[in-house]
């Protein structure tokens, strides 16, 4: 597999995640589109590492950390969707224009 269609695969995603994020309003659809973005900046990075980085294994290793990294932001995510759905019953974003305490 060439360079340029790994980017072009990590630019749709990126495209793809970039509207679903701005154009849902459900917090679900909101996280999901923010997976896509950071998907397709690590088949991005990873791309290019492989490409240029001669098997080097900093870039596994950056990979690895940010597939964690995202694994808490989902988790820390829906705890605070779970939490703001059981404080003011809202599923959508429109619903907290009144969110201040």
């Amino acid at each position: 597999m060439s360079l340029i269609s790994l980017l072009i695969v990590a630019a749709a995603l990126i495209g793809i995640g970039l509207y679903g994020a701005f154009s849902q309003q459900s917090f679900v659809m909101l996280m999901m589109g923010l997976e896509l973005i950071l998907n397709g900046v690590m088949l991005a990075a990873v791309g290019f590492w492989a490409m240029t980085g001669a098997g080097a294994p900093e870039g596994q290793l950056l990979t690895i950390i940010v597939m964690a990294v995202m694994a808490i932001e989902m988790a820390m995510g829906f705890a605070l969707v779970v939490a703001v759905y059981r404080g003011k019953q809202a599923d959508m974003t429109e619903s907290l224009s009144g969110f201040k305490h």
